[in-house]
């Protein structure tokens, strides 16, 4: 079964100036495929415990029918399209495999073919919808309205797509920009992480470009529009995602891709069973018998259930360790990827910036605690993430914070407040020492360099106009990216690369750490595309990493997409095609290594399969094959498949895996 996404019919769910209301998801029973395999599974569940239980015919067979209709309905209909088209797939053939046994008394079987086909179908169908719903989703995060600037100074309300290139847009603190443009004036930090990935807000000016959707903190800006709203960055991720979603070579389950020749073959073959030795004088009914006892042997349900049980185990096995897969298409796509492409922010590293340097001033008179006590104290109001960076430290030290008072911030600078009757301010070095004339100048300067020199933001503090010291602000590796780095390298047999956002010296430190050498810094969405694309030209089965919005278009356009969960976005999770649930980055080698164990039971069973299939439809052909034996032998050769599959449910396969 094969889907496309297709866009729904636009949500209005966002508030004037940029505020998103929360947006309508897709509901399960919404679907029609939903509720005919849920109104399938029911009536299976009703009808075998009465035939199990010896009750008459009667009162089972009829809801039996009644699954076959509800279930089969919709995928007989779509093989019998496809028939017009020449081509014979198998949802046709599944529903004529499971008519065959009901003809021959095994209705049961049948049926629970046609529940798990459906459910199966009904699965794909949420998971193409929930997609569809978080691309429309994305278009949230751009206000529907902005405050455009008249000539003479006067404020008007339109909505974003009527501004023009050339116009003027107020932005407040607290709302969302309402195009991509460039600061015309005022200053602001501006949190562009959706687009970027950056963990911390950006101090912003007059000449620096801003994009739409993302979040003024503080300051108002006046910004002159550059890009119509069509062509906004934003939505161009939308497009992005949607281009890709939809171009995304179709991929496969391994016995699919022989779909057409085996469903052929077997077709043909049953009505040359049928016919030929009825052209030889054979009786009608023994031809028919032999016809749906080779037609029972010969049908692919062991050969599905040989590649079904090992990647259903896997998915799991992995969900049992915080890895969600959302298909078995995609289990078995892991196991293909030969190159790795890792997001910065929020998956090689923590995603929360944390003080790394306190760094006290030669002369200054305060050792590292009563330096991070006076940043703290002054902070203490401030919402901004260095501030909470701060504030973490210095609770996670103990220290007791004296009372600010006058507290007051500066966008772009920094905060300033009466700290012990001493004015003590923190911010941006190069604004704070631009008023400052003191014999530390030099040194702080100095000492700020080296900080960013080593990808941390330096963060100064001056009391009462003279600098102290310094602090160094980082997002912070995760404790297993170094190991997972060498994992993915080991099982990949290529070392992983960086794509992200952020400024190239805090990607090449957080790399160097992690042991990646291949940094590409500084990437919008379509970069981080560009870049996948740029390998699977290479010939390369490319798995991206990935949590944030910035990221989505890129897990999109991967062989595969795999998104941190705990802080991915609703687009990154939604478009990716498995999800790391507990945040665990050294799960995904795991991953990987289990879909490579679960393609070599496929093949397996696929050679298991093909052994009975051939002995039995033999036997058939060259001799008399009983009905019953012919039933038991397919039967027998369904339950060795899937017990063999099942293998991967146990804990020591995740072990190995892990391993």
């Amino acid at each position: 079964m094969t889907s496309t996404l297709v866009p729904a019919p636009a949500d209005p769910t966002t508030s004037e100036h940029g505020t998103a209301a929360p947006r309508r998801r897709t509901r399960v029973l919404a679907l029609p495929e939903a509720r005919w395999a849920a109104a399938a599974l029911a009536l299976f569940l009703v009808a075998l415990p009465l035939q199990l239980t010896g009750a008459p015919a009667w009162t089972w067979a009829p809801l039996y029918a009644l699954t076959y209709a509800a279930g089969g309905w919709e995928p007989g209909w779509a093989g019998l399209r496809a028939l017009r088209e020449k081509t014979l797939d198998v949802d046709l053939l599944m529903v004529v495999a499971a008519l065959g046994a009901a003809a021959i008394g095994q209705v049961m079987d049948g049926a629970l073919l046609i529940v798990i086909f459906a459910t199966s179908g009904a699965l794909e169908a949420l998971a193409t919808a929930r997609t569809a719903d978080s691309v429309r989703g994305l278009l949230d995060l751009a206000p529907a309205k902005a405050a455009r600037l008249a000539a003479d100074g006067s404020e008007e309300t339109v909505a974003v797509e009527d501004l023009t290139v050339g116009d003027t847009i107020l932005v407040r603190p607290g709302e969302r920009v309402g195009a991509d443009g460039r600061v015309l004036d005022g200053a602001g930090d501006v949190d562009q992480a959706t687009i970027t990935g950056e963990p911390l807000p950006v101090a912003k000016e007059p000449g620096d470009e801003v994009f739409a959707g993302t979040l003024n903190g503080t300051g108002a800006l006046r910004v002159r529009v550059e890009r119509d709203a069509s062509d906004s960055v934003i939505a161009r991720i939308v497009r992005m995602v949607e281009e890709a979603s939809e171009t995304k070579a179709p991929t496969q389950l391994f016995i699919e891709k022989v779909e057409q020749r085996y469903s052929l073959g077997m077709v043909a073959a049953t009505l040359a069973v049928f016919l030929v030795p009825l052209a030889f004088g054979a009786a009608l009914t023994g031809s028919l018998l032999r016809a749906m006892t080779f037609m029972i042997v010969a049908s692919p349900c062991a050969v599905v259930l040989a590649t079904m049980p090992p990647l259903l185990s896997a998915i799991a096995n992995a969900g049992r360790h915080g890895v969600l897969v959302k298909s078995a298409v995609v289990m078995e796509r892991l196991g293909e990827v030969d190159a790795v492409a890792l997001d910065k922010t929020g998956t090689l590293t923590e995603g929360t910036p944390r003080v790394t340097d306190v760094r006290p001033l030669t002369g200054s008179g305060l050792d590292e605690p009563g330096l991070l006590r006076l940043a703290a104290a002054a902070e203490h109001r401030s919402e901004h993430p260095l501030a909470r960076a701060v504030l973490t430290a210095a609770r996670e030290r103990g220290l007791a914070l004296p009372v600010a008072e006058g507290f007051g911030s500066t966008p772009g600078v920094g905060v300033r407040a009466t700290v012990d009757a001493q004015l003590v301010a923190v911010g941006a070095p190069a604004r704070l020492l631009a008023d400052v004339r003191d014999t530390g100048t030099t040194a702080a300067a100095d000492l700020a360099g080296e900080l960013e020199d080593g990808g941390r933001t330096a963060v100064l503090v001056t009391v009462d106009g003279r600098p102290v010291g310094l602090l160094g602000v980082a997002d912070r590796l995760r404790p297993d990216a170094a190991a997972t780095v060498a994992s993915l390298t080991s099982r990949t047999g290529a070392v992983p690369l960086l794509l992200t956002g952020d400024n190239p010296r805090a990607a090449a430190r957080l790399a160097a750490e992690a042991g990646i050498e291949d940094v590409r810094a500084g990437l919008l969405p379509e970069h981080k595309v560009s870049a996948v694309r740029e390998l699977a030209a290479a010939g390369r089965k490319v798995l991206v990493v990935g949590d944030g919005v910035n990221d989505a278009p890129a897990l999109a356009a991967a062989h595969t997409g795999v998104a941190m969960g705990r802080a991915g976005s609703d687009l990154a999770l939604e478009t990716a095609d498995a999800v790391v649930v507990r945040d665990e980055l050294a799960t995904v080698p795991a991953v990987i290594a289990l879909s490579r164990r679960a393609r070599r039971l496929v093949v397996q069973n696929l050679v298991i399969a093909a052994v009975f299939i051939t002995c039995l439809v033999v036997w058939d052909l060259a001799g008399h094959l009983p009905l019953p034996l012919g039933v038991a032998g397919h039967e027998g050769s369904t339950v060795i498949v899937g017990l063999n599959g099942l293998r991967l449910l146990r804990e020591s396969a995740w072990r190995r895996a892990a391993g």
